[in-house]
């Protein structure tokens, strides 16, 4: 089984100077790759491989002006070439869109796929050395690909991806007592089948103060001067911060999940186009329903429970849980479900987490009437 572990690193200033240039090599193949295949077939109509591309590095490195090229590790140009590819075969696949050109101002990476050393509180980098890192947990097996990056506020981390031997545990048996239906919301960022709520903290709106006055400042330094790239750490490190909260919150809320239950019934959610809803985007991109799913998914697998992803066109908020009947007018102003045929009066997001609960359970009470 393959797991990553990430840690932050501590390199020196000599260090910095080295993981920059790295960064900058890998930035400027993946760049030069990405141009290259679009002229190749723009004009020929011809897609250049992985191994096209890797010859003309090799004659690039040649060239006096590219010499420079030399003195970041091969492999390292190898893999970013490799990730070039890969995101081609995504777009054409239709698992992603089209790469874009990598910028300097956004996080920066490189990989290594061998010769990575780890020895007590240190990681060997090949051309970088010895680099202390923060050993917050140890981790057993074969290392197979290690990830340096940089995010804007400029802290270092690594990736560090293992094969611990172990295989996937097998799937625990969906019962209807130990599943749950989850409803995502922006009020509440989690309703539970069982009543449980998970409030929705809002991180990037509570920073939304700082950030006005931090990014208002920004903007009046001058273009290019070290002021400027302060007051721009700054504003990246007020980022990081409510990414850092975003995520602690939801690794919290997938693990208590994943512990207490063997089934997870979830909905899948159309959250780009919801996105397009201008009064809620920001509200739905703070709550970040897209990365919960994610992490409840790998979260899943790991442990060997179940995740049913039911289809986004089912009436869960619309139907009632007790009779089966669909109320066609809700109002999402309208925060309790009445039911016009049996009376019932329920909490809406409530209701919505019953219906996914049954409609992941495959029951008979959810066929349309």
């Amino acid at each position: 089984m393959l797991k990553s572990y990430k840690y932050r690193i501590k390199p020196t200033k000599a260090q910095e100077l080295k993981l920059n240039q790295f960064f900058g090599c890998a930035r400027f193949i993946y760049n030069w790759g990405l141009s290259r295949k679009s002229e190749v077939y723009s004009n020929e109509n011809k897609n250049l491989s992985i191994f096209d591309l890797g010859k003309e590095v090799t004659q690039l490195k040649k060239v006096e002006n590219f010499t420079w090229l030399k003195d970041t590790h091969s492999q390292t140009l190898q893999c970013a070439l490799r990730n070039l590819d890969n995101a081609y075969t995504n777009f054409f696949k239709q698992r992603g869109n089209f790469p874009n050109f990598k910028k300097k101002s956004n996080s920066q990476s490189f990989q290594y796929p061998q010769g990575v050393k780890v020895q007590g509180n240190k990681v060997f980098l090949p051309k970088i050395g010895w680099v202390k890192y923060h050993n917050s947990r140890e981790f057993t097996g074969d290392i197979k690909t290690v990830t340096v990056s940089k995010n804007p506020s400029g802290e270092y981390y690594i990736s560090v991806l293992v094969d611990n031997k172990k295989e996937l545990p097998n799937k625990k048996p969906i019962q209807k007592s130990t599943s749950v239906g989850l409803d995502f919301g922006i009020k509440d960022l989690v309703i539970t089948s069982e009543g449980e709520v998970f409030e929705n903290q809002k991180h990037f709106h509570k920073m939304k103060a700082k950030l006005r006055v931090a990014q208002r400042s920004l903007a009046r330094k001058k273009k290019g001067s070290k002021s400027r790239e302060r007051q721009r750490l700054k504003v990246a490190k007020l980022y990081q911060k409510v990414t850092n909260q975003r995520m602690d919150y939801l690794h919290k809320i997938s693990t208590y999940l994943v512990n207490t239950y063997d089934t997870i019934c979830i909905e899948d959610l159309s959250v780009e186009s919801m996105l397009k809803e201008k009064r809620l985007s920001s509200l739905i991109s703070d709550a970040s329903w897209s990365t919960l799913r994610q992490i409840l998914d790998y979260k899943c697998s790991w442990y060997g429970k179940n995740l049913q992803v039911i289809g986004r066109f089912e009436p869960s908020s619309k139907r009632c849980n007790n009779c089966g009947n669909i109320k066609y007018s809700l109002l999402l102003s309208e925060r309790t479900y009445k039911c016009k045929k049996c009376n019932v009066s329920l909490d809406r997001d409530l209701n919505a987490a019953l219906n996914i609960k049954d409609y992941g359970l495959g029951h008979s009470l959810c066929m349309l009437t």
